[in-house]
């Protein structure tokens, strides 16, 4: 089980759910990003799988304590979210992570949903974080203004529901183009007859338990070879 901790965030402060791997070993670092519902159990315990896979995990509480259990209030919170300070926080975890003494140095970051779009996002808006994943990413690109051109060198993979329009879905194929024109990488994936949130097993009204593990062993299989 992890623990809430503080980080500096840009001459502030954020909070986030932090879980670290037994032992006394050093290793990779993934942040894991929201969905609209906020930092909610899901997500902690997605936190928690990351460090029993070998990852010092950090999910920032973008919302800064709130939380939503219906799918309209959810809603209205994400749209009301400052993508300028998420933009912040996800940063200041980077850094947070990046000099933690259990953490080699490399970051990656992965998100759902609204958190997918952050997180593959989050590579244009730190040095430290080289491999991004993002599951179902949504929100369109106009409300971050990534500049991609900081993808050189860097990865990319995302994971695409037949709901959202799997990998045709314009707003994947312009991430795609424009990470690949920076000089990055970029892998996507089709997980056919799932719905947007299949991996949320928290949802088994869209969980979808074939396509989630196979998602989770390729996210997992990435980062082991981005981070090191």
């Amino acid at each position: 089980m992890g623990e809430m901790v503080s980080y500096r965030s840009n001459g502030g402060t954020s909070e986030g759910y932090l879980a670290v791997p037994s032992g006394g070993e050093t290793w990779p670092a993934v942040i894991v990003i929201q969905e609209y519902w906020g930092l909610v159990g899901h997500i902690k315990a997605v936190a928690d799988r990351f460090a029993g896979a070998g990852f010092v995990a950090l999910a920032p509480d973008l919302y800064h304590g709130a939380t939503a259990v219906e799918p309209d209030e959810a809603g209205k919170m994400i749209m009301g979210l400052a993508m300028d300070q998420a933009a912040r926080d996800i940063a200041g975890a980077a850094d947070y992570l990046a000099n933690r003494p259990e953490v080699t140095g490399k970051v990656g970051a992965v998100g759902f949903c609204a958190g997918g779009s952050l997180a593959l996002w989050s590579a244009t808006l730190s040095e430290r974080i080289v491999g991004a994943v993002g599951f179902y990413p949504v929100l369109p690109w106009e409300r971050m203004r990534p500049d991609w051109s900081d993808y050189a060198g860097k990865s990319a993979l995302i994971h695409c529901s037949e709901e959202d329009g799997t990998s045709a879905a314009e707003g994947v194929q312009a991430a795609r183009r424009a990470v690949e024109a920076a000089g990055g990488q970029c892998t996507v994936y089709d997980y056919p007859g799932t719905s947007h949130a299949f991996f949320n097993d928290d949802r088994p009204e869209v969980y979808h338990h074939p396509a989630a593990a196979s998602a989770w062993a390729r996210t997992l299989e990435f980062f082991r070879a981005k981070l090191g």
